[in-house]
């Protein structure tokens, strides 16, 4: 991943309410357009604590690599090419109420601390940064990295740690309280996903090379792999249960797998069609579940968010109103049906899920 990754009304669509940078608004509509009728502004049964049923948030002046809710559901956060990390009220007006600078090159992964009180980032400059949510101040520089740091990830539970992926084919495991890194694990190709496991000795990784390896910290190797992407893998995340893992490839598929210790021999569970990569972009699409487990969603080169049925792989959702790729996507931990995303289009997106 390089710092530069590369419509008509209908009736009965719902306009998303636009947020800028700035003052809010001081009111808010929902718009639905009927061709019969002309512009209309109708009740619209809700099933979020959202202002509005679809929100824009717009900001960032270059493309949209990451966003993240806070573990109360509460505070957003987006990483651009752009430099920057945005920080968002997820409910009320949805002000941006924070802007965070410091890195010398594009944020590409983002996570929060589990007390929500740190934010942590990846950065094409070959750094990590730690930074305090309430001043935006940098708490700690993290250096190692000889190359673009694609992913971060922390720890569920025990002492707070980090873990980031290199273009420079390291893992590398961090202290947030120390500068450089506590462990490096070295691999022969770029490194473009990482995640923790349960308890913090298992982890994964994936990249350009198409396998899935399972580390385990205690052996220091690999333990066994996951096979079966066709292109590189551009995303892994732990379901919330951390009995199951989510990853997205290039291969224009997202796959779900068992990495339970007992698991079968074979541990594919689900393959999901319907969010296709680019050929051209490169991007680093993600995806990840819902907090309950039973839905799976992704970012899509062709400007939609896909949500799949995790049980039967169905489609449930396929939600246009980007105008780029969708890089990122996330549910609220707060709220099941709410979602996030962040695109290529240089806004982010926050919505409510229809019920049923």
């Amino acid at each position: 991943m390089s710092d530069k990754r590369k419509g008509a009304s209908e009736a009965g669509i719902l306009t998303p309410v636009k947020r800028q940078r700035g003052p809010a608004p001081t009111s808010v509509a929902v718009v639905n357009t009927s061709v019969a009728h002309g512009p209309l502004i109708q009740t619209v049964q809700r099933s979020s604590n959202l202002q509005a049923p679809i929100i824009q948030l717009s900001g960032h002046a270059g493309e949209v690599y990451a966003c993240r809710f806070d573990n109360t559901g509460e505070i957003i956060a987006s990483g651009s090419q752009d430099r920057t990390i945005l920080l968002w009220n997820t409910y009320g007006a949805n002000e941006n109420f924070g802007v965070i600078k410091g890195h010398k090159g594009a944020v590409v992964d983002l996570a929060f601390s589990r007390d929500s009180r740190n934010l942590y980032s990846a950065s094409t400059d070959t750094t990590l940064g730690v930074w305090d949510v309430d001043s935006g101040v940098r708490i700690r520089k993290h250096v190692g990295h000889e190359d673009i740091v694609n992913s971060i990830d922390r720890v569920r539970r025990g002492p707070e740690l980090l873990m980031s992926g290199s273009d420079d084919g390291s893992i590398a495991l961090w202290d947030p309280r120390t500068k450089h890194a506590v462990e490096y694990m070295e691999t022969d190709f770029p490194i473009l996903a990482v995640a923790f496991g349960e308890g913090g000795n298992q982890v994964f990784s994936a990249g350009i090379d198409e396998d899935i390896k399972v580390w385990d910290l205690r052996q220091r190797g690999v333990v066994y792999t996951l096979p079966g992407h066709d292109d590189a893998v551009t995303s892994l995340s732990v379901s919330e249960d951390t009995q199951y893992l989510v990853s997205h490839s290039m291969d224009n598929t997202v796959r779900n797998w068992d990495i339970r210790p007992f698991a079968p021999e074979s541990r594919l569970i689900k393959v999901y069609g319907g969010a296709p990569a680019s050929d051209v972009e490169k991007n680093l699409l993600r995806a990840s579940f819902s907090p309950d487990g039973s839905k799976v969603i992704a970012g899509s080169a062709d400007r939609t968010v896909v949500i799949w049925d995790t049980l039967t792989a169905k489609i449930l959702y396929k939600l246009p109103g980007h105008t780029g790729s969708v890089n990122d996507a996330r549910f609220s931990p707060l709220e099941s049906n709410v979602i996030l995303t962040g695109s290529t289009d240089r806004t982010l997106m926050l919505g409510e899920l229809g019920k049923g």
